[in-house]
């Protein structure tokens, strides 16, 4: 019965040894927005999508123009034209519509496809930096308070200095 009751001791002990080891995990955090802000190469990438977003609506607008010009030329001559012509003026101009639409559709694919292209490096360069600061700093959990999902935030340590020195920043 002694015997039983040591083991159980230690055993408890032990259980209760890991429990204070977990408990001294340390945490820390971070405001992902304003890191990503601070690097250089958002500015670089910022101008390269403003140009690449005027471009698009550039084309846009001359798609547009012509649309009007065509609707406009249309209710014009539509009383002397004959119903052949009027119907070829309907398709041509429903056409240039549809194509209008298309291209608004792929232009906005193009866009979201440029932001990724040019952001994606920045977010991961970030990220990394994040993950070589914590863990050289011995951190167990980093939380983004930038993101949804911290219900209570009280302490923890603030690694953005850290993260920015780590990538060269002021």
């Amino acid at each position: 019965m002694r015997k039983l009751f040591k083991i159980a001791l230690v055993a408890g002990g032990l259980l209760f040894a890991g429990n204070i080891v977990s408990a001294q995990q340390k945490i820390a955090y971070i405001n992902s927005s304003d890191l990503i802000k601070s690097m250089p190469e958002v500015v670089n990438a910022d101008k390269q999508l403003e140009t690449f977003k005027a471009s698009l609506d550039s084309d846009g607008k001359t798609m547009y123009t012509e649309y009007q010009n065509k609707v406009q030329a249309f209710q014009t001559a539509e009383k002397t034209l004959s119903d052949a012509m009027k119907e070829a003026k309907v398709n041509e101009i429903q056409d240039l519509q549809k194509r209008i639409e298309d291209f608004q559709k792929k232009a906005s694919e193009d866009f979201e496809k440029k932001r990724s292209e040019l952001y994606d490096p920045i977010l991961k360069k970030a990220e990394d930096a994040v993950k070589v600061v914590a863990k050289e700093k011995g951190y167990a959990y980093v939380f983004d308070t930038t993101q949804p999902g911290i219900v209570y935030f009280d302490g923890g340590i603030n690694i953005m200095s850290d993260v920015k020195a780590k990538l060269g920043l002021k």
